[in-house]
């Protein structure tokens, strides 16, 4: 288990849970140092005080806010600890939620609660077993780092995940980034949806650092004096290149189902387009991907089915008038027979 980043318990109504925070995540970046270039000596970066220029060791730094330029107030960090905060020392639960209500951009880091002791593993037990079968999460405050946060808690494999969450006045609108008005047409909505079921995956743990892979295979030929392997060059866009939205569509569909082995057809390619020229009526404006010579040719085939249709229904109306003429000549002329007989 990773060294605990933070102790305290769990303040659940009147269940207390002792844990210990660790993290939940690694970090497997490839990190460089600042050499100098003539003979590779590390490059350390010197904490110098700018009004004297002397160098200064970590007991000598301490912390201060800058009222202004020229007020600065020093504070120590026996004075945060002694500011009153409920949640010093515990994760206190003030709310449950459905998941699907939290929105992802305000889930920061990720950490494991841990047990800390016997004691706990009953009580944990209890909000685990609690969040499992509420399908809910659990809203929570927390301080650490001389500051109060809002996490999340919820289930994974067993374990309680506490997610660190940015407060609601830390994410920035977005009002201003997206386009307002933009045309598109019903065929192109419906092609690219098309597209986002083509690539949907059940899962996305099979994805992999690439960049990191080809890093490692840099710096291991390098240190073992072999040929640096060769860039993979990719297509630059144009800028300001107007594409046929509809043919980019059709031509990531076939890619994507390539890629999955569903193999595509014939080859989809992308054309580039001209910009389109307003029309005095929209509605005269042949759809997307049709033509009027495939409109009359419907019409004329809608036609023609009409047409075979009404011949037959007249076909089989003389047919059955024909039918009941000649029952009616049978029954006249059993009738006469009877009549003759019996005379």
């Amino acid at each position: 288990m990773p060294r605990p980043l933070w102790t305290g318990a769990i303040s659940f109504g009147l269940v207390t849970i002792p844990v210990k925070v660790v993290s939940a995540t690694q970090d497997h970046s490839i990190h460089f140092r600042q050499v100098h270039l003539e003979d590779l000596g590390r490059v350390r970066t010197r904490k110098v005080c700018e009004l004297d220029g002397e160098a200064l060791s970590q007991d000598e730094i301490g912390k201060g806010y800058e009222l202004s330029k020229e007020q600065t107030v020093p504070i120590t960090d026996e004075e945060l600890d002694r500011i009153p905060l409920p949640t010093a020392k515990a994760i206190e639960i003030v709310a449950f939620v459905d998941a699907d209500s939290v929105d992802p951009i305000r889930i920061s880091d990720s950490y494991y609660l841990a047990i800390d002791g016997k004691v706990a593993e009953k009580p944990y037990t209890l909000l685990r077993r609690a969040l499992e079968r509420s399908d809910k999460v659990a809203v929570a405050k927390f301080a650490w780092h001389n500051r109060e946060r809002l996490g999340l808690l919820r289930v994974r494999e067993g374990a309680i995940v506490l997610h660190s969450m940015r407060w609601p006045d830390e994410i920035r609108s977005p009002e201003s980034l997206a386009p307002r008005q933009v045309e598109l047409d019903d065929d192109e909505i419906e092609r690219a949806v098309q597209l986002t079921d083509t690539m949907a995956l059940d899962s996305i743990s099979g994805f992999r650092d690439t960049y990191r892979d080809a890093l490692e295979e840099l710096l291991t030929a390098k240190s073992e004096g072999k040929e640096l392997p060769e860039p993979t060059e990719g297509e630059e866009p144009e800028e300001g290149k107007v594409v046929d939205l509809m043919a980019a569509l059709n031509a990531s569909v076939e890619a994507a189902k390539e890629s999955r082995g569903e193999g595509g057809g014939g080859e989809a390619t992308v054309h580039e387009m001209r910009p389109r020229k307003k029309t005095a009526s929209k509605k005269q404006a042949a759809p997307s991907g049709r033509t009027t010579t495939g409109r009359r040719t419907g019409a004329s085939k809608k036609t023609t089915g009409r047409q075979a249709g009404a011949g037959k229904t007249a076909g089989t109306k003389k047919t059955a008038a024909a039918k009941r003429t000649t029952a009616k000549k049978t029954a006249v002329t059993q009738r006469t027979a009877r009549k003759r007989s019996a005379s």
